[in-house]
Formats: structure tokens, sequence, C-alpha cells
């Protein structure tokens, strides 16, 4: 029986061409990948594409990023069927953050949220994109709607004043309706308080000594009367 040599340079030479043929077809199947401009090659034009292409998607990312963050509102937001006014908002000058903001670029408005409440802000400049009116002036910074006018809001250091006369107008107007010779509105506001403070601190000044304090405030109550129409 013959022995069957083995030519080790061979199957090394066979082992080296499978390597290559390997090397090849992953390099054309990564080059088809990279290939951005379809010239069968993978060259210095693709890697500015891809490159390209990577930083559009960073910048995209980075947006919407900056949008969630900064909650601007357009025109276009609110010819939107579903967008509510609250009954608070607030109307604010433009700060320096959203004014230099590319996102913020054509914005009216903002919002944003604390502790699960979301607040309308409206610039100062653009108030006339949402239609309403505002009592005395736009130039305080909160405001409440009224509640016999939906798009007229009035601002909080003057609500209570404005409403109380436009009670008072209101009942006048019933009594001039009902023939009245005489009209007296008068105003009659309580005010009570009521502080129960009880400390009680033991300390330890000698063997046998210790310290009580105890502290308590009654109710107090006052009235005040007030002619506000006659």
């Amino acid at each position: 029986m013959k022995e069957q040599k083995i030519d080790l340079k061979e199957i090394n030479k066979e082992n080296k061409q499978k390597a290559i043929n390997i090397i090849n077809k992953t390099k054309k199947s990564l080059t088809k990948i990279a290939d951005q401009n379809d010239d069968g090659k993978f060259d210095k034009k693709d890697i500015i594409k891809v490159t390209n292409t990577i930083k559009t998607n960073i910048d995209e990312k980075a947006k919407e990023i900056e949008i969630k963050k900064l909650q601007p509102i357009f025109p276009a937001d609110i010819d939107d069927g579903d967008f509510l006014i609250q009954k608070f908002i607030r109307v604010a000058d433009r700060d320096k953050k959203r004014s230099e903001s590319e996102v913020c670029k054509g914005s009216i408005g903002y919002f944003t949220s604390t502790k699960g409440i979301r607040l309308l802000n409206i610039f100062r400049d653009s108030i006339d994109y949402f239609g309403l009116s505002f009592y005395p002036d736009s130039r305080s910074e909160f405001y409440y709607v009224d509640p016999s006018d939906r798009d007229r809001y009035i601002a909080l250091d003057d609500y209570f004043n404005y409403l109380k006369a436009e009670r008072i107008s209101e009942l006048q107007r019933i009594a001039q309706d009902l023939g009245a010779k005489h009209f007296k509105v008068t105003f009659v506001e309580e005010k009570s308080s009521y502080s129960d403070r009880k400390i009680n601190a033991h300390g330890k000044i000698t063997s046998a000594d210790s310290l009580d304090i105890t502290s308590n405030k009654e109710n107090e109550k006052y009235s005040k009367i007030e002619i506000a129409a006659e």
C-alpha cells in the first residue's frame, strides 16, 4: 500500500485563496453598503455623504430635545381646533433663551409645566394672535378669565375689584328696571385668623430641672363695612 503524501504548501495556498475570496466578498458588501452615490466604489464623496447624514440625524435629535424643553407655540398651533386657552394664563416678555433659539423662531408663546400643572405663557408682543382682551391692560403678568366673557382676561391684582364693580352695575340695572327710588349697595368683609401654638421644650438644665413653654393665641375676627354705591 502506497503512502499518500500531503503537500502542506498546496493546502496553505488553497486556504490562503479562500481567505482572499472571503475578504473580497466582504469588501464588496461593505462597499455596496457604504457607496452613497452608486458609482460602485467607496471614496471621499461617500465619506462626506455619510458624515453629512450622521450630522443631520444628530441635529434633528438635538432639535427635538430643544423643542421638548422650550415648548414653543406657533400661530399654526392656535388655529388647531384642539388648542385650548386655559382660565389662568401668563403674559411675559421674550426671554433671551427663546429669542436666540432656532426652534423658537416665529413663536408667539410657550408652555411651562410645574408639578403637573401646564401654564400657557403668551409673549406680550404676540397678544393679538390669541384674540383676547385684557383688563385693565396687558402690562400685568398673571391673568384669570372673566366669568362673564371667555375672551376677556383680568389682571389678578384687579380681579376682585373688577368683579365687585361689575356686580354693583348689575344690581343697579336691576334696581332701575324694578323702578326703585333708592339704591344702596353695602359690602361687608369679614376676616378671621386663628393661631394656636404650643411649644414644649424639655431641656436638661440640671439633674432635676426641665423647661416647658406654652404659647396660645386666640381667634381674632374683624369686619369691614363699606358702602360701595348709593
